[in-house]
């Protein structure tokens, strides 16, 4: 097979949930999979490290789609143009976007439709976007793959698609997360949070990861328990509105909240790994990586008891109602007071972490890819 690749989203030390999900399972495809010829895209210059394999072929195709304008310049005029000339047997696009306008047999992959649920957290260009385009791409796709069972679920009633076209191949993570021997602990403690415990939270600082019941939820935490913990904020403010920043000014405990923009996964593994506990409070999510992470880092998890995450996490984390501060802050609480609670949800986390590789998402997203080339 010849095999078009939308790679827009492999941008050095800028991977966020579905760049990793793009560089982990593509470079294990194309490796695994020498015999068959992958066109790289990116409308960008591209870091030679994305270009995993020889049998890989990279292209710059620009405009650079980072706007609902360009987004419709590359894939519905550039990408017609470019597949005429490389003719490829399939396209592959691992960020949801399709070309409608090109014959070629496609295969997205929808890792959530939060859009659907919380439009008002998009900007109004952008959604505007989604959501007229992705029904159509979900009509368009000869299959379509995604990452829990919530999402295919979603994406049936959403877009009234047939189950059997969908394919759930799940996320996986990084095997750099691992736990931090104690003396290690202490010195990434030293240098993150003033040699305090903390709680952690890890991702793009966007609505739906719920900043604002976190905050107030970690004012609660602190009112009634009066103590040296921090919380850790790690992630970039690519998405913070004047809500987020109206509840963190109106915090108490402000002084105790830590942000360290985005770190290089280095870092990560250490910051994760030396923490109390993950607070992972979305209110809406279609998989939630840094659950998987809090699992191999051996890192007690708190998360939310919505949409994805409990089908992600089993019975192995803190669940919490994440529209309710209080519930947030009790689970806080006992992730801070009970030791015996923090072990058993560790070892809880070693037995579901072997659930969830990204050696499993390639070889399942490589069924679909066949699935798809076959249809």
């Amino acid at each position: 097979m010849n095999i078009a690749v939308n790679t827009r989203l492999l941008i050095n030390n800028k991977l966020e949930g579905i760049g990793w999900f793009t560089y982990e399972s593509l470079k294990l495809i194309t490796n695994q999979h020498p015999e068959h010829r992958f066109y790289f895209i990116f409308d960008r210059d591209y870091d030679p490290q994305f270009i995993f394999s020889d049998n890989i072929t990279p292209i710059i195709q620009f405009p650079q789609a980072r706007h609902p304008i360009l987004y419709f310049t590359w894939f519905e005029m550039a990408l017609p143009k470019l597949f005429e000339k490389i003719k490829p047997d399939l396209f592959l696009s691992p960020d949801g976007f399709l070309s409608l306008k090109t014959p070629v047999k496609s295969l997205t992959v929808f890792h959530d439709l939060n859009f659907e649920h919380y439009p008002q957290d998009i900007p109004y260009w952008t959604r505007r976007y989604y959501r007229r385009y992705f029904p159509k791409y979900a009509a368009k796709a000869v299959r379509i793959a995604t990452v829990s069972e919530f999402s295919k679920s979603d994406i049936v009633k959403q877009y009234h698609v047939s189950p059997d076209k969908i394919d759930v191949v799940y996320d996986g993570a990084n095997d750099a997360y691992q736990p931090i021997k104690k003396v290690n602990r202490e010195k990434i403690r030293a240098r993150f949070s003033g040699g305090r415990p903390y709680f952690v939270f890890i991702g793009s600082l966007h609505p739906r990861k719920n900043l604002v019941n976190l905050f107030r939820a970690f004012d609660l935490f602190k009112k009634s328990n009066p103590s040296e913990v921090k919380l850790l904020i790690v992630g970039a403010r690519k998405w913070w509105t004047t809500e987020i920043d109206s509840a963190y000014n109106r915090m108490v405990f402000s002084d105790d909240v830590i942000f360290t923009g985005r770190l290089n996964i280095d870092e990560l593994k250490g910051v994760l790994g030396s923490a109390l506990a993950l607070t992972y409070v979305s209110y809406f999510e279609g998989f939630g990586i840094p659950i998987i992470e809090a699992f191999r880092a051996e890192v007690p998890v708190i998360t939310s008891n919505v949409t994805s995450m409990p089908e992600v996490a089993g019975d192995a984390a803190l669940f919490v109602n994440p529209f309710d501060p209080e519930s947030i802050a009790e689970a806080l609480y006992k992730a801070y007071q009970y030791e015996s609670l923090r072990e058993d949800l560790i070892i809880r986390g070693r037995r579901r972490k072997s659930l969830f590789s990204w050696q499993q998402t390639a070889d399942r997203l490589w069924e679909s890819i066949e699935k798809a080339n076959k249809a």
